[in-house]
């Protein structure tokens, strides 16, 4: 039954935005009530659930999509984007620009969180759009598949870091064994893949795309450079500090302090506010009116990932994502393949990547004290599901729908397509490692 009413959910979600042409945001509420009742909701519980998961949602990423909007749109105009992407375009040639953008993607979202990564890179993902004419799926799907895989797979994201603490696993094997699985998975689901989406139309939207300056006109390449990619720097510097640093050291709640993400992206608004704005002959009215006009564009995506997470939150009240993950216990499959489907389903049901994975840990808690599967390789695993066919109710797929401006099917036939890549040959990289560590590091197998 909880299946059916889910199902059901996902296809009114679809009937209400592609065939009715209903705004997304309306069309999440108008499906969660009634989602709520069929699952057994009271009233008042159905409400506060779903102002619960709108707030949670929001609270966790508002001030980080708005600052990187603001950081995006002063990259943008102020010619960053377009410095460095020139650069690199002249460094590796227009051949390689997938490649390098996929690299550029592994690099940033090793230290940066999925929202971060996105609403910093898609300014320059754009530029080199414009600048080169080329499609924009094709060259911006291999960065993306780099951040989502990132996200998933490794230390230090939430879900994989919780994840090791929950199975006693070793956060620098899952690391080491994360980047073997990952690489395979982000070159299949990036640049080998988005070969073949050249013909999706998409016209990204226009506040993130700066006209194109004469050369005399960019700001230098190291102002562009560090201004831009400030954030990463600024997180790299404070996690290689916490690592010298020795444990209980006074220093460590100001770093702490100082490494959250919406404190490093404000000290970077403020720093390339002064670099590539006042330094540049800008005045501050004309700054915060592009950080305005920033804000004004990025409105309705805030409101359709908030509707997400109060459909995700009705589903976790309703006690919805407890009974999948119930269901499939009694499957008699091997420990890490349904570690792997467990949070698959339940990625497919609530959307949010965290939250199964998660809840899929909880559930394989008990199988794993009584198998022999390897701690480091099940994290991987349920990571792994936890990005299976990401669709309607995932706010990563709205992000990419909206700021690419793409249809419903476009979207799903890209950004949904490369998640379900990217989980399926995750799983069968993590399947390989536990064939193939007994053979050639019996030492590390099931450290």
């Amino acid at each position: 039954m909880t299946l059916l009413v889910i199902l059901l959910a996902v296809l009114g979600l679809v009937v209400l935005i592609n065939w009715g042409k209903v705004n997304a945001f309306l069309a999440f509420l108008l499906v969660t009530l009634p989602v709520g009742f069929a699952l057994g909701l009271p009233a008042d519980r159905l409400l506060a659930a779903m102002y619960q998961g709108l707030g949670e949602t929001l609270g966790s990423v508002v001030v980080i999509i708005v600052l990187g909007a603001m950081l995006g749109k002063l990259v943008a105009d102020s010619g960053a984007a377009q410095q460095i992407a020139a650069v690199m375009i002249r460094a590796f040639g227009t051949n390689n620009v997938q490649w390098t953008l996929m690299v550029a993607g592994f690099i940033i979202g090793i230290p940066l969180f999925y929202n971060v990564g996105f609403v910093l890179m898609v300014p320059l993902i754009f530029s080199v759009v414009y600048k080169y004419k080329l499609p924009a799926v094709y060259v911006g799907l291999p960065m993306l598949a780099s951040l989502s895989v990132m996200h998933g797979f490794l230390p230090p994201h939430p879900a994989p870091t919780a994840l090791v603490a929950q199975f006693h696993a070793n956060m620098g094997l899952t690391f080491v064994y994360g980047l073997l699985v990952a690489v395979p998975a982000i070159v299949l689901a990036g640049p080998l893949y988005s070969r073949t989406l050249r013909g999706i139309v998409s016209r990204p939207l226009a506040g993130f795309v700066a006209e194109s300056l004469p050369e005399s006109a960019l700001p230098g390449r190291v102002n562009s450079f560090v201004s831009s990619l400030l954030p990463v720097l600024l997180l790299l510097g404070a996690a290689g500090l916490r690592l010298v640093l020795p444990v209980g050291s006074a220093w460590g709640p100001a770093l702490a302090f100082l490494s959250e993400p919406t404190i490093i992206l404000l000290l970077s608004v403020c720093v390339a506010t002064c670099t590539l704005g006042l330094a540049r002959g800008k005045t501050m009215p004309t700054i915060m009116d592009a950080y305005g006009s920033a804000v004004k564009d990025i409105a309705m995506i805030l409101l359709i990932i908030g509707g997400a997470g109060a459909l995700k939150q009705v589903l976790v009240a309703s006690g919805a994502s407890t009974e999948i993950a119930a269901g499939l216990q009694g499957t008699g499959l091997p420990p890490l393949l349904l570690g792997w489907l467990i949070a698959a389903v339940i990625r497919v049901s609530l959307g949010s990547a965290t939250i199964a994975g998660l809840t899929a840990a909880g559930m394989m808690l008990p199988t794993m004290a009584q198998s022999h599967a390897d701690p480091n390789l099940m994290v991987l695993a349920i990571g792994a599901g936890s990005l299976l066919l990401s669709h309607f109710n995932d706010g990563g797929f709205w992000l990419f729908k909206e700021y690419f401006n793409l249809s419903v099917k476009d979207t799903l036939r890209s950004w949904t397509a490369m998640e379900t890549i990217v989980s399926v040959v995750g799983l069968a990289g993590v399947l390989l490692l536990n064939w193939a560590l007994p053979l050639v590091a019996p030492g590390l197998a099931h450290h």
